[in-house]
């Protein structure tokens, strides 16, 4: 075995259980995590083996983790807005007050390589300032896919409420997003 795949086991090994939870804490569903983890170690073997050395290894993976799932929650289809006041159509409102992230793709150079970092930088800390009942249910719903019935089933918080409470994130998310594309000039 050579000095890199030796590294590379040894990294591997290292960061498999720290960045595997911090994938599973993001993605409900065990498969899809699974999978994304594999991705990330996949373009770590890749990237490892390219002549620049990659700085911060650790930071990357975890960074290129939170792109994956970022990438997931993007593809998630969008629906109407709902009337809210409507209660047979909650179950409408499962894609309502969709944040819409225009990350310019990391293989379109390193320009559009920065401006996904800054905006992914930028969501991750516009998602820490959230109140923590915001935070939950955008999580839950967007990125571990719970539905906002699950939600209110497991909680006993009513619908409304849950629907309010990831309104006003999307709200939030959105003010905090525009600021850097305004700032970037996107």
């Amino acid at each position: 075995m050579s000095d890199k795949d030796s590294e590379i086991t040894a990294t591997v090994l290292r960061e498999r259980t720290r960045l595997g939870g911090f994938i599973r804490r993001r993605v409900a569903d065990a498969g899809e995590a699974e999978d994304i983890l594999q991705d990330v170690f996949h373009e770590f073997v890749q990237a490892y083996r390219l002549p620049e050395p990659i700085e911060q290894v650790s930071a990357w993976l975890f960074r290129v983790a939170r792109n994956r799932i970022i990438d997931r929650f993007r593809k998630k289809k969008e629906e109407p807005l709902p009337d809210p006041g409507d209660a047979e159509d909650f179950e409408a409102a499962e894609g309502a007050w969709q944040l819409n992230l225009a990350l310019p793709a990391g293989s379109d150079g390193p320009e559009a390589a920065y401006v996904r970092s800054v905006l992914l930088e930028t969501l991750q800390q516009a998602l820490d300032e959230l109140p923590d009942n915001q935070r939950e249910v955008f999580v839950a719903h967007e990125l571990d896919g719970i539905s906002f019935k699950e939600m209110a089933a497991a909680s006993g918080t009513s619908l409304n409420t849950l629907l309010a409470r990831k309104r006003y994130a999307v709200l939030h998310l959105r003010e905090r997003l525009q600021a850097i594309y305004d700032e970037l000039e996107m």
